[in-house]
């Protein structure tokens, strides 16, 4: 894992740029595991996370909802048996920001240990 963990999200106003697919494809490759989707046009990162059962994704998604509050940024976070499915992009924005990538690498840290 990059330094990402490492960072914290900075607060975006609506006139922040969208990240250039340049910066995008950056960023990426220091998040691997997951996925560039889009949604009603707007690009979000997204991962499905397993687990052995419900008790374990659900602890899972509790750990990254702490880490969403103390960055104050929340992403969209789908729980189900065995699954937790995650996805970050910044609504102020309707897209992509640095912040996506630090709580993608921030949830994948949880995930990892």
């Amino acid at each position: 894992m990059t330094n990402l963990i490492q960072e914290k999200c900075v607060p975006c106003e609506s006139d922040i740029p969208l990240m250039k697919k340049d910066e995008i494809a950056e960023f990426l490759k220091d998040v691997p595991e997951w996925k560039l989707v889009k949604k009603d046009g707007v690009k979000h990162l997204k991962r499905t996370f397993k687990f052995k059962d419900f008790a374990e994704a659900l602890v899972f998604t509790n750990k990254v909802g702490e880490i969403a509050e103390e960055e104050g940024h929340h992403p969209v976070i789908k729980l189900t048996w065995g699954r937790v499915t995650v996805e970050w992009w910044t609504h102020n924005i309707n897209g992509l920001h640095k912040n996506d990538f630090i709580m993608a690498a921030k949830t994948s840290e949880i995930f990892d240990v």
